[in-house]
């Protein structure tokens, strides 16, 4: 998968400091704060399809090969119980999508698939539950955007099976409101 070049941005490399070793809180806030004149945050929020996008049946379709060929209609009848349950085993969809959309040149290890069934609670040594990624199976380098655009859409999923979401309100607002918050949360 590529990016567009029509979004592309420029290159993050320009807008980050290049110094050699510890860079401070401060600093890494500044860093980030910079790579808002590269993507804007209500650019993260926006999303058309590309007029070269691939049908989704199709990437379906790859992403069986090395399959058990004989487990494929049981996955497929699986993902029909629900749009969340649809959206869990179709990441390839969301991926191939994602990979049009500006980034802000940020790469870390994505989950790949992140959506809140693959989260959980775990123990530490000092007895302690933490809150974390339970699925690495999908797991690669890409921009950290994208794990997070799909934990966000997960939610919204999850909230509509639960009856928490009501139509009239749509959900651009809430993405954006989401988006705001996490930024927030993580000081940027």
């Amino acid at each position: 998968m590529h990016q567009s070049t029509a979004t592309k941005p420029r290159s993050a490399e320009s807008h980050v400091a290049t110094e050699p070793g510890y860079r401070s809180a401060d600093e890494r806030r500044a860093d980030g704060k910079a790579l808002r004149d590269v993507v804007s945050r209500q650019t993260q929020g926006q999303w058309a399809p590309s007029k070269e996008r691939r049908d989704p049946v199709d990437l379906l379709n790859e992403s069986n090969v090395g399959r058990q060929p004989e487990l494929v209609p049981i996955r497929y009848g699986r993902m029909m119980a629900s749009p969340f349950v649809f959206y869990r085993g179709s990441a390839c969809i969301m991926a191939s999508d994602l990979a049009t959309t500006p980034v802000s040149g940020i790469s870390v290890q994505v989950c790949g698939d992140a959506h809140l069934s693959n989260f959980g609670g775990f123990a530490t040594p000092e007895r302690r539950v933490i809150f974390d990624i339970n699925d690495f199976d999908e797991t690669l380098p890409g921009p950290w955007e994208w794990d997070l655009k799909r934990l966000v859409a997960s939610v919204v999923l999850a909230a509509s099976r639960k009856r928490h979401w009501t139509r009239h309100r749509g959900n651009r607002p809430f993405l954006s409101r989401a988006h705001g918050q996490l930024c927030r949360h993580a000081g940027t």
